[in-house]
């Protein structure tokens, strides 16, 4: 199975590798990216952006850096941060963590430990609170979840990334022509839902 992922990662690789060159070696696509939908460490830091729309206008976040458990702590992923808090910088961001995820992933791959790749769990603990974060594509997700006496779900709440991030679409669209939306909220890819949760 270890060959079958590490033949596949490599495929992957290769893959996107070409398309990443492709487009960040191309000069018009380069010229429509940078300067478009810049948002400001600033306001990223003012109004509490996680994930990607935070590391693109340069706060190096990420809970698996600043809150890591289990194995995050044996073997830590490196942020990929940029600084012009633009289109490129966003596309940019994501390029890195591409190539991370696969330096990760190859790295990790023959280091897995032995056992089983599942443990039982407990019931939840009556009149309790907990909390756990991730870090997912778009940033950090936070549940957060609440017992009852009988040890029951009495609350449970998700917070999506989008959630922070939306002011940042806004943010970037100010002084821009109409015409660079598409671009810019596509740049952030948020979620519609995940606002609402």
């Amino acid at each position: 199975m270890l060959a079958d992922l590490h033949g596949r990662l490599d495929r992957a690789e290769r893959d996107v590798t070409e398309a990443l060159h492709d487009f960040f070696s191309n000069g018009s696509v380069l010229d429509r990216l940078k300067g478009t939908g810049t948002v400001s460490q600033k306001a990223a830091q003012d109004l509490g952006f996680v994930g990607m729309a935070a590391r693109s206008a340069g706060i190096a976040m990420d809970v698996r850096k600043d809150h890591p458990v289990g194995w995050w702590c044996e073997s830590p992923a490196q942020a990929a941060v940029a600084s012009g808090g633009d289109v490129f910088s966003r596309a940019l961001v994501r390029r890195l963590e591409i190539a991370e995820s696969i330096r990760y992933i190859r790295h990790n791959l023959d280091a897995l430990p032995a056992g089983s790749v599942k443990a039982e769990c407990p019931p939840p603990r009556p009149n309790m609170l907990a909390v756990a974060l991730t870090e997912g594509w778009r940033g950090e997700v936070a549940h957060v979840a609440i017992t009852d006496e009988q040890g029951k779900f009495a609350r449970y709440k998700i917070t999506d990334p989008s959630f922070h991030n939306w002011m940042a679409l806004t943010l970037a669209l100010r002084g821009q022509q109409i015409s660079d939306f598409p671009l810019c909220n596509k740049s952030f890819n948020l979620s519609y839902c995940g606002f609402d949760l």
